[in-house]
């Protein structure tokens, strides 16, 4: 378990994991993307 830890920290502290991050951050703040993504996760819930 530690390696998959460490593989996400360093993936994180990289330029393309940065990127990522700053994505979702992006959507996170979106009130729209925010309504999608809970309605997904209450289908989600639901099984």
């Amino acid at each position: 378990m530690p390696g998959i830890l460490n593989r996400l920290k360093e993936y994180s502290r990289s330029p393309q994991g940065r990127r990522a991050i700053a994505s979702a951050r992006r959507a996170a703040s979106d009130p729209r993307t925010r309504a999608q993504a809970r309605t997904l996760l209450g289908r989600l819930r639901r099984r």
